[in-house]
């Protein structure tokens, strides 16, 4: 009965028009990838919400995406950690919505991939719901765009502070590598750049936060001019769009905020890093250098040489470190694309009786031969076919992370162009070996990096190291 009154609750809000309608197509380049075309439409909202719209019949379920355009970027210092204790106060209750009844509402009614989530550059939520609740999903995630701040309390803010807390201890202060991993990242962006520490805040800032600090930061950041909605799946537009204009439309809107502007950091020295660890038993050594921003010249080429160095057990990394020396037990390497600067890692874990200087020097021994000669066309080759596949397996999702909702919405975000995959799926066909041998050469260099070398504290006299044989 609760329920009931409670959706019935939305017939007070009011149809306002829509405006500036897009039709798109979404085309990959490239023979046999018709499979991956997003046909899609965009519009927005007078109060400045932008809106997505991609059908898909194949299943009768729909997945709404929203997209804040808020993340770690857009704290300020002392106030760390607001974008993703947001995440966890969205899910609290809002005016319309009784506490902790949100998600419990939507799993009722049969939804999955429904989740939060945030990183440096936005905050996502998003949930699948069979085809005739789309409406109960709308109404959810603009009861909390439009009505969240009626329902926030101190009580609700103690609480959710005290999880957030509590899962840095968890995800950070008690997990293997976790503070020394911790370190590295606030090395290669020194304070006050905004990517400086984690997405999950400092135990301080959390503690320092008070309810109007919260507020003002949902009032600034949470506005619909500051927001994405993508609808996709099987649905009717018609009744799509008038649901939209429905519970949306007569939301208040101040102007979009803007983003801060931070120059790039510039690496010209190499910083070592050598912390004593506590939770992980074995020696772990991790090298991270700052590389260009999602979608840029460069980015790709990065993607393509994370994965032919450390991913399977053909790849340069694990057959050196793993398979012919013995050295570690894994190895990994990856580009975690941002939108202001990118990362390039590679990060080793050593066999027991083996130290971190011998895996760095045998890394180091590797990515010379890369600098010097780059990758084999099949190695590169290899590494594309990988990225097309997991794109494709996305794809076959409406929802979830790296569904198509997701992907438009990622695009959107970045571009400003939610058909974006083809031009994405040409970077990766454009890298070749010398662009890979020159990408090396320019960002991975050994004096441009941070090198963390994560030793366990010995309780005893350290042991001879296993050397390079």
């Amino acid at each position: 009965m609760k329920n009931a009154l409670i959706i019935a609750a939305v017939l007070a809000l009011g149809l306002p028009a829509f405006a500036q309608q897009q039709q798109h197509e979404a085309k990959p380049r490239g023979a046999g990838r018709e499979a991956l075309t997003i046909p899609y439409e965009k519009y927005k909202l007078p109060n400045g919400l932008e809106v997505i719209l991609a059908q898909d019949k194949k299943l009768p379920v729909v997945a709404v995406n929203v997209w804040y355009h808020v993340g770690a970027y857009n704290e300020q210092p002392g106030r760390t950690g607001f974008a993703h204790l947001f995440e966890h106060m969205m899910f609290q209750g809002s005016k319309h919505v009784p506490d902790d009844v949100h998600i419990a509402m939507l799993e009722q009614l049969g939804a999955n991939d429904l989740n939060g989530t945030t990183n440096y550059d936005r905050t996502n939520y998003f949930e699948t719901v069979p085809t005739n609740h789309l409406a109960t999903a709308l109404w959810l995630e603009s009861d909390r765009m439009g009505f969240l701040l009626d329902a926030l309390d101190e009580k609700k803010l103690r609480t959710q502070q005290e999880v957030v807390k509590n899962e840095r201890r968890q995800g950070v202060e008690t997990r293997p590598y976790g503070i020394a991993q911790e370190k590295l990242w606030k090395a290669l962006f020194p304070a006050p750049h905004p990517y400086h520490g984690k997405i999950i805040g400092s135990l301080e800032d959390l503690d320092a936060a008070t309810v109007e600090d919260v507020k003002g930061f949902f009032r600034k950041w949470y506005a619909p001019s500051n927001a994405t909605l993508a609808v996709v799946g099987d649905f009717d537009e018609k009744e799509a769009r008038a649901l939209i204009e429905k519970y949306f439309g007569t939301l208040p809107s101040g102007p979009k905020p803007e983003k801060p502007e931070v120059a790039p950091v510039k690496r010209t020295e190499e910083q070592v890093i050598r912390h004593e660890e506590t939770v992980g038993t074995l020696p772990l050594v991790m090298m991270s250098w700052l590389t260009p921003p999602y979608l840029t010249e460069g980015d790709a080429t990065a993607d393509v040489l994370a994965n032919a160095l450390a991913t399977g057990k053909s790849s340069r990394l694990y057959k050196r470190l793993v398979l012919e020396k013995g050295l570690a037990q894994s190895v990994s390497a990856s580009q975690q694309s941002l939108g202001a600067q990118s990362v390039f890692s590679i990060e080793a874990v050593a066999r027991p009786g083996v130290s971190s200087d011998a895996l760095a020097k045998e890394i180091d021994a590797v990515l010379e031969e890369v600098r010097r000669g780059g990758m084999t066309q099949q190695e590169l080759d290899r590494a594309r076919t990988r990225f097309e596949t997991q794109m494709l397996a996305g794809l076959q999702s409406v929802g979830g992370f790296g569904g198509k909702a997701d992907v438009l919405q990622s695009y959107n975000h970045y571009q400003g162009d939610p058909g974006y995959l083809g031009e994405d799926l040409a970077r990766y066909d454009a890298v070749t070996a010398d662009r890979v041998r020159d990408f090396a050469r320019e960002y991975l260099k050994p004096n441009a990096r941070v090198v963390l070398h994560a030793v366990p504290v010995q309780k005893g006299p350290i042991s001879a190291a296993k050397e390079v044989r």
